[in-house]
């Protein structure tokens, strides 16, 4: 009995197919790793509550902009965009005047200036035509003034 060789020993073969299934298992959960995610489908559905700011408001005077209750600082505007009333919760309103500003180009500040250069040329032309005339006038008062007087000191 104990020298014959044991032949019903262990058998590796259940072993190796166990080992082998654990291996594919986890080469199949790398792969989807490795792939990317699809998004899942989500519904979200948002109900945007409308605000004073998404809008503007036009007055046509100072008594609507008063009437209206407002919520935050909502800014009015005239029809023709030349006013802006400013209305806060206290009920405060403030009035600005609004103006267009227009982009100039070179030619325009050019011509411009050129203008504003006449306009004080012609101003200086006058204001030294009315001098002139000024001092003309003062001139010929003084002369015979002065000489009347002279004269008829020195004869007495």
């Amino acid at each position: 009995m104990y020298q014959q060789p044991i032949m019903n020993g262990f058998n590796p073969q259940p072993a190796i197919d166990r080992i082998n299934s654990q291996m594919a298992e986890l080469e199949r959960q790398k792969a989807q790793l490795q792939q990317p995610m699809q998004p899942t489908s989500l519904t979200q559905n948002f109900q945007i509550a409308p605000t004073n700011r998404e809008v503007i408001r036009y007055a046509d005077s100072m008594e609507e902009v008063q009437r209206d209750m407002v919520i935050g600082d909502t800014p009015y505007f005239s029809k023709d965009m030349s006013i802006v009333w400013v209305k806060n919760t206290k009920n405060e309103i403030k009035t600005y005047e609004l103006t267009e500003i227009v982009p100039k180009d070179e030619k325009d500040v050019k011509i411009e200036y050129l203008e504003a250069q006449i306009a004080e040329l012609k101003k200086g032309m006058i204001v030294s035509e009315s001098d002139a005339n000024v001092d003309e006038s003062v001139e010929d008062e003084k002369s015979s003034g002065i000489s009347s007087i002279r004269g008829n000191k020195k004869k007495q």
